[in-house]
C-alpha cells in the first residue's frame, strides 16, 4: 500500500474481537480516537474512582524514533470530569500489549463508559533519542533555579 509521504503506517492488531481500530476523525485530526471495549451493560466509574479499560488494540510503532502518546478526549474531561488517570500514556516503540486506558471520574456524578465509546486519543509524535551526561555545572541564565511560577506576568 503506497501512503503519502505526510503519513506513518502504524500497524495494529486487534486483540479483542469486538475491538475498533484507531480512527482519526476528520482529516485535520492530529490524534486517532481510542475506543473501548466493556461490557454490554458498560462500566461504571464512581466519582473519584479509578478504572482501567481496555481498548482491544496493540500497536507496532516503526522504530524507536517513535512514540505513542495517550491523551484525554477534552470532551469528557471538559462535559463529564472524565480525565486520564496518569496524565497522559506512554507507549514505547518496543511495547506490543494491548492499550489500556486509565481513567478517573473527577465528577460528582457516575459516570458509564459504554462498549465502543471513544475514551482516549493516540497520537505518534517522534522522540528526541537524548544521552544524558553529568556535569559539575550547569550554564546560567536569567532565570536560573527559580521554580514553579517564577516566569510571571510582565
Amino acid at each position: 500500500m503506497n501512503l503519502p509521504q505526510s503519513q506513518l503506517e502504524i500497524k495494529v492488531k486487534k486483540m479483542r474481537e469486538d475491538a475498533i481500530l484507531p480512527l482519526r476523525a476528520t482529516g485535520g485530526a492530529a490524534a486517532a480516537d481510542l475506543y473501548a471495549v466493556c461490557p454490554t451493560e458498560g462500566v461504571v466509574i464512581l466519582p473519584g474512582q479509578r478504572v482501567t479499560i481496555p481498548t482491544g488494540v496493540a500497536i507496532q510503532l516503526p522504530s524507536p524514533a517513535y512514540v505513542a502518546l495517550v491523551f484525554a478526549r477534552s470532551g469528557l474531561g471538559i462535559k463529564k470530569g472524565i480525565a486520564l488517570s496518569n496524565g497522559v500514556g506512554v507507549i514505547d516503540s518496543d511495547y506490543r500489549g494491548e492499550i489500556c486506558v486509565g481513567l478517573i471520574n473527577l465528577s460528582d456524578e457516575p459516570y458509564t463508559v459504554q462498549n465502543g465509546e471513544r475514551i482516549a486519543q493516540l497520537a505518534v509524535m517522534p522522540v528526541c533519542v537524548t544521552a544524558f551526561t553529568q556535569v559539575e555545572q550547569l550554564e546560567d541564565t536569567a532565570r536560573g533555579a527559580n521554580g514553579f511560577g517564577s516566569t510571571g506576568s510582565r
